[in-house]
C-alpha cells in the first residue's frame, strides 16, 4: 500500500512532489525523454520545484530538450539542470549519453525511464531492431545497466533506515495487455508465433488495423510495454538488498507527442473506450509516487496506476519470460551484465 490512498486519477505531480518534498531536495534525478508537450517534462518540472542536488535532462531533439531546460531554470533558477541529448533508439547514442553523465555525476538517486515511442508504421533501430521494441525496451535496458554504478553509488550513501531510497522507474502502460513478448518474432516480421506469444485477438476496431506489410503499431507497442513490466520484475529480484528499488507502471491516457503518428481514426478507438484524459501535470503524478513515496522503500507490488499498486496482466508477471527477456536482450547489445553487488 502507498503512504497516500487518497492519491488517484486526479492527483497532479506538482502535489505529489510536494508532499514528498523529502525525498527530491538535494538529491540527483534523471528523467529521459523530455519535450515541452510530454509528461517527461512536467515530471522535470515537479522535481525542479523541491530543490534537487542536480536534475538530468535526457532526449533525443536537441531543440525541444533545450526549451524545456530553459523554462526550468527560468522558473528555479536555483536548480542546476544538465541537458544530454540521447537517442534511446541507438546503442552507440546511449553509450555516448552515458559517458557524459558519469562525467557530470557520480551518483544518480533516481532513474526515471520515461521515453518511448509508438511506431505506426515499419521502422528499424539503426542495428537493425523493429523500432519500438528496440527503442521503449532494448534502449532502456542498455541505458539502465550501463548506469547501476551510479545508482550503486548512491544506494551506498544512503540512510540504512532508507532502504531502497535509490529508485528505478520505468513507464509501461494498460497497452501491455495487448501482448506478450513474441519471442519467436519480436522484431514482428511477422513470423507464425505459438499461441501464449500471440497478441490479444481480437483487438478493439482500428485497433486491429495493419499496414499492408502486416504491421501493426498497437501490438509492437503492446510488446515492448510488456518488456518494461518483465525489465521491472527482473530488476527487483535481483536488486533486492542492494538498496535499490525498481517499479513501474501505467501513467493513464494523455495527449503527449508519443501518439504524434496516430491517425484520426485511432485516436477515435480511444475516445470510444471512454478513458479518463488526464493533464501532463497529472499524468506524471504515478510516476512521481513510485519515484518518491517511502512506503515503497520495502517492495510492495511491481506496477502502480493512478498513483497506487496494482496488478498488470498475468503475461506481464511470468518469471521465466522476465529471465528469458534478460537474456536475448544481453545478446541483442552484445554484454552480459551482473546484478550482483
Amino acid at each position: 500500500m502507498t503512504s497516500h490512498p487518497e492519491f488517484d486519477e486526479q492527483t497532479t505531480g506538482t502535489e505529489v512532489a510536494s508532499v514528498f518534498a523529502d525525498q527530491i531536495r538535494g538529491r540527483t534525478i534523471l528523467v529521459t525523454g523530455v519535450s515541452p508537450k510530454g509528461i517527461g517534462a512536467a515530471t522535470a518540472f515537479a522535481c525542479a520545484s523541491q530543490a534537487p542536488d542536480l536534475l538530468i535532462l535526457a532526449s533525443r531533439t536537441k531543440s525541444k530538450l533545450e526549451a524545456v531546460g530553459d523554462q526550468i531554470r527560468k522558473k528555479f533558477p536555483d536548480t542546476r539542470v544538465e541537458l544530454v541529448t540521447m537517442d534511446l533508439s541507438s546503442q552507440q547514442s546511449i553509450r555516448q549519453a552515458v559517458t557524459e553523465i558519469t562525467s557530470l555525476t557520480s551518483k544518480l538517486d533516481i532513474l526515471v525511464n520515461n521515453a518511448a515511442i509508438n511506431a505506426t508504421t515499419r521502422q528499424t533501430t539503426p542495428e537493425g531492431l523493429e523500432m519500438t521494441f528496440g527503442t521503449n525496451h532494448i534502449g532502456t535496458f542498455l541505458f539502465t545497466n550501463l548506469l547501476l554504478p551510479l545508482l550503486r553509488n548512491a544506494a551506498k550513501a544512503n540512510d540504512p533506515s532508507s532502504p531502497s531510497a535509490t529508485r528505478i522507474v520505468s513507464l509501461a502502460s494498460a497497452g501491455h495487455r495487448l501482448s506478450p513478448i513474441r519471442f519467436s518474432d519480436y522484431n514482428f516480421e511477422p513470423k507464425q508465433v505459438p499461441p501464449e506469444e500471440d497478441y490479444l485477438k481480437p483487438l478493439p476496431g482500428s485497433f486491429a488495423r495493419c499496414t499492408a506489410d502486416g504491421y501493426n503499431g498497437m501490438v509492437t507497442y503492446g510488446q515492448s510495454k510488456t518488456a518494461n513490466i518483465l525489465f521491472t520484475m527482473y530488476l527487483q529480484r535481483h536488486l533486492a538488498g542492494q538498496g535499490i528499488g525498481a517499479y513501474t507502471l501505467h501513467p493513464g491516457t494523455i495527449d503527449t507527442e508519443l501518439g504524434r503518428d496516430q491517425d484520426a481514426e485511432i485516436k477515435e478507438q480511444f475516445n470510444k473506450m471512454g478513458l479518463f484524459w488526464k493533464s501532463q501535470d497529472q499524468g506524471c503524478s504515478t510516476t512521481l509516487v513510485a519515484a518518491l513515496d517511502p512506503a515503497l522503500s520495502e517492495t510492495k507490488g511491481l506496477y502502480l496506476d493512478n498513483c497506487q499498486i496494482s496488478d498488470p496482466c498475468e503475461h506481464a508477471k511470468d518469471e521465466m519470460a522476465a529471465e528469458r527477456l534478460w537474456k536475448l536482450s544481453e545478446e541483442i547489445v552484445g554484454e552480459k551484465f551482473s546484478l550482483d553487488a
